[in-house]
């Protein structure tokens, strides 16, 4: 398995031999290089979308024309787009299980807002995260959200040994709250952080949560610097 970050929340997973890019927000996002989007995009077989704010679905067609990539979103967000010259949809909803090749994806809660704010402010369906499984692996997307009890369920039914957790605050929960929903609620092994450090109001530095969060693998990568698990 192979986990990029594309800066902010967006993401490229290399895992059971599909390349699933996670709420890809390339142009104009403020941490990631311009120039090299197509080392970013290439070869995609999936896109999962985590809710329809700008900084996460605003590129979504654009990158799934470019790739011929379907994606993956809840059910009004598909409604939307379904029929949309040159793209496929797949739309579900939470509790809902896809499986993309080798690799299956369940979308799960999360607690934030969705709107299209980037296209009218139209509704899209409510926010969500993703439960990935593949190779033996269990990756929990938080997505866009604050703590929930609702992780406990998570745990029980998923067991995910990999987190990639929001944790910049002002608009997801912060550092302290990540860290205490990773000891509190899951026994990962491995947690990547992101939504954080992409603009001011944000926490400029995840370190802390590696502080909060011992024996457990907190990676920091750079944008473009793959995680290989």
């Amino acid at each position: 398995m192979k986990i990029t970050w594309l800066g902010h929340a967006s993401f490229r997973i290399e895992l059971g031999g599909e390349i699933l890019l996670i709420d890809p927000w390339l142009e104009g996002n403020p941490a990631f290089p311009d120039a090299r989007r197509n080392e970013a995009v290439q070869g995609a077989t999936h896109i999962l979308l985590t809710h329809g704010h700008g900084d996460h679905a605003s590129e979504a067609l654009t990158i799934a024309r470019e790739t011929a990539a379907p994606l993956v979103c809840i059910h009004e967000m598909a409604e939307a787009w379904d029929g949309q010259e040159g793209v496929s949809v797949i739309g579900m909803g939470k509790g809902g299980t896809v499986k993309l090749g080798d690799v299956e994806a369940t979308m799960v809660h999360a607690t934030h807002s969705s709107s299209l704010d980037f296209a009218g402010g139209a509704y899209a369906g409510g926010e969500a995260g993703y439960m990935i499984a593949g190779e033996g692996h269990v990756v929990y997307l938080s997505g866009d959200t604050d703590v929930m009890a609702d992780m406990k369920v998570f745990q029980d039914l998923h067991e995910p040994d990999i987190g990639i957790l929001a944790c910049g605050g002002h608009y997801t929960m912060d550092i302290r709250r990540a860290a205490y929903a990773a000891r509190t609620f899951f026994d990962f092994k491995i947690v990547i952080p992101c939504h954080y450090k992409t603009f001011p109001v944000l926490a400029q530095s995840a370190e802390p949560l590696r502080d909060a969060l011992p024996g457990v693998d907190v990676r920091l990568p750079n944008v473009l610097e793959p995680v290989e698990i």
